[in-house]
């Protein structure tokens, strides 16, 4: 994998929201939603982000698209015509770089106008980028509903009129419309059923293939980050924790966070048995984070240099990184 072009580096992000009191509104601390994140996306990949919630995996998705305007630190990606830094672009250059990155949203319900039929949904990013022709867009969208496995004549109804798994796939479209190059799935089988949640997971894996799509799958379920994912990022507390490859991750996870959220996960044979862990206390106030290790006052291995040292993210070799001064065996 490390081999591949790298097409998002993300280095000391941090996205801070303020938190104002009294008449007059004055800032009296900071939501610290993402602190210090470092991250490299490769070309063609899906990177899955976990964690639980609250934990910063979807303010890091917003805060790469610009949708949430980042604190401080860098986010470049490589356009065709060269890598650009994209907290600095505005306006028209914003508009362009949005033709490469798009987003699929949690909510099938909520993310389609009730008011405009799908086509109205549809053409409303063509118009934005220059699609004069009427005629041409209905046959674009008649083209990227085909792609989603919809029929073309769906076009002319109603959100209303389609179930949750259908509206998702309308949501897919859209994202498709301007030929992305890299789409963020917000949770984006979170709300459908579980026969629903297979089919719309294989039409992202089918679509990367035929369009050499990259993906920023975040979820908080780990069994559907595993099916799909080619590495996943956990987050905790605005921070990465342990970054590594899908089957080394559930292999061999090295930050006690995430054996956690692995021990957690539901095991369908009723005779195999599981040791489990489940994490105590409630994740900390992420306006006062604890000092040293943000995850020690629920960590079961905690010991002194926890309590009074931040850990960095070190690489235990081919790629897997952990956030933990005890992985690793020290």
């Amino acid at each position: 994998m490390h081999d591949k072009e790298v097409l998002l580096s993300v280095r000391g992000l941090r996205t801070y929201f303020p938190v104002k009191k009294g008449v007059f509104r004055k800032t009296v601390g900071h939501v610290k939603a993402l602190d210090n994140v470092d991250l490299e996306v490769f070309r063609g990949e899906i990177l899955g982000i976990v964690g639980e919630s609250g934990c910063g995996k979807t303010t890091l998705g917003k805060s790469i698209l610009n949708l949430v305007k980042p604190t401080s630190g860098e986010i470049v990606y490589s356009f065709p015509d060269g890598r650009k830094e994209l907290t600095g672009l505005r306006g028209r250059e914003m508009d362009e770089a949005r033709k490469k990155l798009q987003i699929v949203f949690q909510d099938p319900y909520s993310s389609l106008n009730p008011s405009f039929t799908i086509f109205g949904s549809l053409q409303e990013p063509l118009i934005k980028f220059g699609v004069r022709s009427r005629q041409k867009r209905r046959e674009m969208v008649a083209d990227i509903l085909r792609q989603v496995n919809l029929p073309p004549e769906y076009m002319t109804r109603y959100p209303n009129e389609f179930s949750g798994g259908q509206r998702q796939r309308i949501g897919i479209a859209r994202a498709l419309l301007v030929s992305p190059e890299l789409i963020v799935c917000d949770e984006a089988v979170s709300a459908l059923d579980v026969s629903i949640q297979a089919q719309v997971l294989k039409l992202l894996k089918d679509l990367r293939e035929q369009r050499n799509l990259t993906y920023l799958f975040i979820t908080h379920d780990l069994s559907v980050v595993e099916y799909i994912s080619d590495r996943i990022v956990v987050m905790y507390l605005g921070r990465i924790v342990e970054i590594a490859e899908t089957d080394t991750l559930f292999a061999n996870p090295l930050h006690p966070y995430t054996r956690a959220l692995l021990a957690a996960i539901p095991i369908a044979n009723v005779n195999k048995k599981r040791k489990r862990s489940p994490l105590q206390g409630d994740v900390p106030n992420p306006i006062d984070p604890p000092p040293g290790c943000p995850f020690h006052p629920r960590c079961p291995s905690c010991v002194e240099s926890c309590r009074t040292e931040e850990p960095q993210l070190r690489d235990f070799g081919g790629g897997h990184l952990a956030r933990c001064h005890l992985a690793g065996g020290e």
